[in-house]
């Protein structure tokens, strides 16, 4: 049944080991596939409303003091909407010892992925995942999570997570909602406030939330769940 199949948009912040970054950011959003549709057309008509053409690209990297409106509408559509789910994992990356765990930035990378994504999976649903890869090992890297995901879920069979694929964010409303969601989180992370429009948008996540959007939040939280994820302290 549809109503049993989600769809899953993932994006990422500051994941490349030494951009001087000092955090990761990994988020998704997630909806019923028989909601994608329709909340779709409703975030194309956001953008109608403040006179934007449907292909304008909703992204944190465009967000200023100058024209906010869209993004904040973006934000309000998204706590309205009941179908419309929220999860980011933070992780600090200044304390990294991949040597000592015998593993590769790469590696390490997939882990935090499945740690973002685990606690949305049920084994008695069905999960389509989305991602917005922009590097040139994207093809590569989103083999490499379907078969880490399936493996921990023991679907082997690919019956719970049955794709993994690589999608344009301009072609999709709701991954450039979790684009918009994701920079957000990076950036009260990373300690940024110098662009008003971006705290303009920071601060109302934090109004309808009520979440700092810097600790973890409740494990059942639904609509905005936060992971802090801090690297095992040395000798442990």
């Amino acid at each position: 049944m549809m109503s049993n199949v989600f769809n899953i948009y993932c994006d990422e912040s500051c994941h490349l080991e030494h951009d001087g970054k000092p955090i990761m950011v990994l988020g998704a959003v997630w909806c019923p596939l028989g909601r994608v549709a329709e909340i779709s057309r409703q975030l194309e008509d956001i953008k109608k409303r403040h006179g934007l053409i449907p292909r304008f690209e909703i992204k944190w990297t465009k967000v200023s003091g100058a024209r906010p409106e869209p993004y904040l509408d973006f934000l309000e559509y998204f706590f309205a909407e009941k179908d419309l789910h929220f999860r980011a994992l933070i992780a600090p990356k200044q304390a990294l010892r991949h040597d000592d765990f015998g593993q590769s930035h790469d590696e390490w990378y997939y882990k935090m992925y499945f740690d973002m994504l685990k606690v949305l999976f049920s084994p008695h649903a069905r999960y389509r995942v989305y991602l917005d890869i922009k590097d040139t090992r994207g093809r590569a890297k989103v083999a490499k999570l379907h078969e880490v995901l399936c493996n921990n879920m023991y679907d082997f069979s690919r019956e719970i997570i049955e794709r993994v694929q690589i999608i344009r964010s301009e072609e999709s409303e709701i991954m450039q909602l979790a684009d918009l969601l994701i920079g957000a989180v990076s950036y009260v992370n990373r300690g940024q406030t110098g662009n008003r429009g971006k705290m303009l948008l920071v601060n109302r996540i934090r109004e309808r939330s009520e979440y700092s959007l810097t600790r973890t939040t409740l494990f059942r939280e639904e609509k905005v769940n936060l992971f802090r994820w801090q690297p095992q302290e040395a000798g442990t």
